[in-house]
């Protein structure tokens, strides 16, 4: 196990890597630089100095290798929009996406995995078929759809807030007042980024299962007398719960790549509106930053995803090994 742990954790690495170095490396190659965004009105003298004042004269592997040791300290530069350092800006977003992915993969697993549950363990009928019915729908309205829905319907009825993460009156008051702020704020963009996910995970919930109840053990078993309903919910959901958690990394990138749409129409303080305004801004280091988190992101889910699956079948690990 802990051979398989060390293998996981140094692909985990290999992959912040890539993706944080070809975050830097795609922005600094990209036609324009960010004296360009912000000084493009001025003479070229100007932008001349304020891109020496930047650095962004200097040869791109030059840049690069000056930055990557630094990186590896975790020290992922200062922002050239904000004027801040990149890990502090990038840490306090991170922590307000990672609260939206973590509520948006809870409610698609509570909503997913039990409904794929039902639908996949019953033959027929008008529930199966209404469950099969919305979770198409669900499918079919990407995420950057179903917050803009959400949105119009709060707007309408006023039963939640139309963006933001918490009012500007409650960063003022106490920690209660400020964690039922949040609490008001935080369905519409949840419900919006895990609707989509809670259906996928029901239709693969759903083929699982009624692969896993067509199985003789579980023939079996019902002629012996076992409850149809303890059967379902604890052998063979056991056994047809594998291909959920085997893409729970996918999951967590889908996460990440439908909260940019979510967070900005929403207004939601996190990676993706972050991200969005340093891609404008062509603010390279935060690009680099940005692309860092979302990689420890993915690379964590991946890695949880898979001790998920190897603690529900050890013979994972021994093929692995």
């Amino acid at each position: 196990m802990l051979r398989y742990l060390a293998r996981r954790l140094a692909f985990a690495f290999v992959l912040v890597f890539l993706v944080s170095s070809g975050g830097l490396l795609l922005t600094r190659l990209a036609p324009g630089d960010f004296t360009a965004e912000l000084f493009g009105s001025t003479s070229a003298q100007s932008i001349a100095r304020e891109r020496a004042r930047y650095g962004l004269d200097r040869p791109i592997l030059t840049q690069y290798l000056e930055w990557l040791p630094r990186a590896a300290r975790l020290d992922l530069g200062v922002s050239l929009m904000y004027g801040r350092p990149v890990g502090e800006l990038v840490g306090q977003r991170a922590v307000n996406s990672g609260l939206l992915a973590l509520a948006a993969l809870l409610v698609a697993t509570l909503i997913g995995v039990p409904l794929g549950v039902v639908s996949g363990s019953r033959r027929g009928g008008f529930v199966p078929a209404l469950i099969r019915g919305l979770s198409l729908v669900s499918l079919s309205l990407p995420p950057l759809l179903t917050s803009l829905l959400f949105v119009f319907v709060a707007a309408r009825t006023g039963w939640f807030p139309i963006g933001g993460m918490v009012s500007v009156e409650a960063t003022q008051a106490g920690w209660d007042t400020w964690v039922r702020d949040l609490a008001w704020h935080l369905p519409l963009p949840t419900l919006a980024l895990a609707l989509p996910i809670a259906a996928m995970l029901e239709r693969l919930q759903a083929q699982a299962m009624a692969e896993t109840v067509g199985e003789p053990y579980v023939l079996s078993a019902l002629a012996r007398g076992v409850p149809y309903g303890r059967l379902i919910w604890r052998d063979a959901l056991r056994v047809a719960i594998r291909p959920v958690a085997s893409i729970y990394g996918l999951v967590v990138a889908g996460l990440l790549s439908g909260s940019f749409a979510v967070e900005i129409v929403t207004a939601w303080p996190g990676l993706g509106r972050l991200m969005y305004d340093a891609l404008r801004a062509r603010d390279l280091y935060l690009v680099a930053g940005c692309a860092t988190a979302g990689a420890i992101f993915l690379a964590a889910g991946s890695l949880v995803s898979d001790l998920i699956l190897a603690g529900i079948d050890p013979r994972l690990r021994e093929i692995r090994d």
